[in-house]
């Protein structure tokens, strides 16, 4: 980020961009943990039902 008030403004479109592009990126890596720890939490909400049932079928 430049300091100086005249870089600022010469940069100013190259930078709103960077920044537009930046947030753009980090909202779709955000999205994606998201769904990857919904998917993550799922599947062990599925195995710990799966042990559940193995726990009573092999008994105690």
């Amino acid at each position: 980020m430049p300091n100086d008030a005249r870089d600022a403004q010469d940069y100013a479109d190259f930078i709103r961009r960077d920044f537009d592009l930046y947030f753009r990126d980090i909202q779709s890596y955000l999205r994606c943990l998201d769904e990857e720890r919904a998917r993550a939490f799922a599947e062990a909400r599925d195995v710990s039902q799966e042990y559940g049932r193995f726990v009573q079928t092999a008994g105690d």
